[in-house]
């Protein structure tokens, strides 16, 4: 629900999707809510056209979203190329479960998290927020379709089975700050950017003549796909626009950054984790916990100066593990992974300081 509130008070006036657990309640909610407030809901007959409907409408204006979870989301991975391609601002939700394969549809897993910055083909860059309450949830919606429209690309909220069926009350505020789109201005190529990197939005039905291709274009928007130049221009220019404001994007909590051993969490390890440090307060343990995980903050690990051991739970093999220790330099950093469908125990996670001393 808090999910499907956040949309709304975002604005989100389209849904297409198609249901698979444990994601499905947003589907249902939002079927129920959209239409009531002049919105389209639509039930696509699988994950590919699902994506493809939020591409469409995104291009008629409307900000779009679509639910999922894993098998589903791997299906829109095409789609999803071709979303960043275009420069289509859209919203996807990933209600993550147990994989690979169909796995375990009922249980909670974050094995996606690679996925979604990787996942499609060629070199591309996506922004993924993370959320680790209910609150968060509503907040993070919509903070994903504000960074969605800013930067022109589809947005993430990577949550998990936990999360996504957890009861919490909630404060929802009478409004919510939208940030709107660039207007492409008259003259202005339709794929030419200024320094921000981000072109005006040329939405369709707006008195624009545009040629939108998953093919490799120039800033008119025609094919050019034999010129080494356009193409280097292009994906360049997609690349960075979001990966040279990493550290603008980043949105985290920083707890005693004087510690030596300090957790690094994203989604529901930052629960136990904050449980830890509630059992064991007189104990000098940091805590960083990531909101938005792509494009990856790395700078955040650095507030953490004394930081001798960097210790990431997390429920999958360790894949921001990986991350983390990517940008280390000397620190010891310790994966706690955990698959299966239940969350870390605050034991589980004291003992590894305890380990660490």
């Amino acid at each position: 629900m808090a999910c499907c509130e956040g949309a709304l008070a975002a604005g989100c006036n389209f849904f297409g999707g198609y249901p698979i657990t444990p994601s499905t309640e947003i589907a249902e909610l939002m079927a129920m809510r959209l239409p009531k407030r002049g919105g389209t809901f639509i039930q696509m007959e699988d994950e590919i056209a699902s994506m493809g409907s939020i591409i469409g409408a995104s291009w008629t204006g409307a900000r779009a979203m679509t639910a999922t979870s894993g098998p589903g989301f791997s299906l829109m991975m095409e789609n999803i190329g071709y979303a960043v391609m275009t420069e289509t601002p859209c919203v996807v939700v990933n209600i993550q479960r147990g994989g690979p394969s169909t796995g375990q549809p009922t249980m909670t897993a974050q094995g996606d998290m690679m996925q979604c910055r990787f996942g499609s083909h060629g070199d591309m860059a996506t922004i993924a927020v993370v959320p680790s309450t209910v609150q968060e949830m509503y907040e993070l919606t919509v903070k994903a379709f504000n960074l969605a429209d800013r930067f022109r690309v589809p947005t993430f909220v990577m949550s998990d089975e936990t999360i996504g069926h957890m009861r919490e009350r909630i404060t929802i505020p009478d409004s919510v700050e939208i940030i709107p789109r660039k207007p492409l201005m008259k003259g202005e190529l339709p794929f030419a950017a200024d320094d921000d990197g981000v072109p005006g939005f040329p939405q369709f039905g707006g008195g624009h003549r545009v040629h939108v291709t998953g093919l490799t274009h120039d800033e008119r928007g025609y094919p050019n796909t034999t010129d080494p130049d356009v193409h280097e221009k292009l994906v360049t220019r997609l690349y960075h626009k979001v990966e040279s404001k990493r550290h603008e994007i980043a949105d985290y909590d920083a707890v005693n950054t004087e510690a030596e051993v300090v957790f690094v969490t994203y989604g529901p390890g930052a629960r136990t984790v904050r449980q830890v440090l509630h059992d064991h307060p007189n104990e000098c343990i940091g805590h960083l916990n990531l909101r938005i995980v792509w494009p990856f903050p790395e700078d955040t690990l650095k507030l953490f100066s004394n930081a001798k051991t960097f210790i990431v739970p997390e429920l999958n093999l360790g894949q921001m593990a990986r991350e983390v220790a990517r940008h280390m330099s000397g620190q010891k950093v310790l994966s706690i992974p955990k698959i299966g469908g239940l969350i870390h125990t605050p034991a589980e996670l004291y003992a590894a300081v305890e380990a660490e001393r």
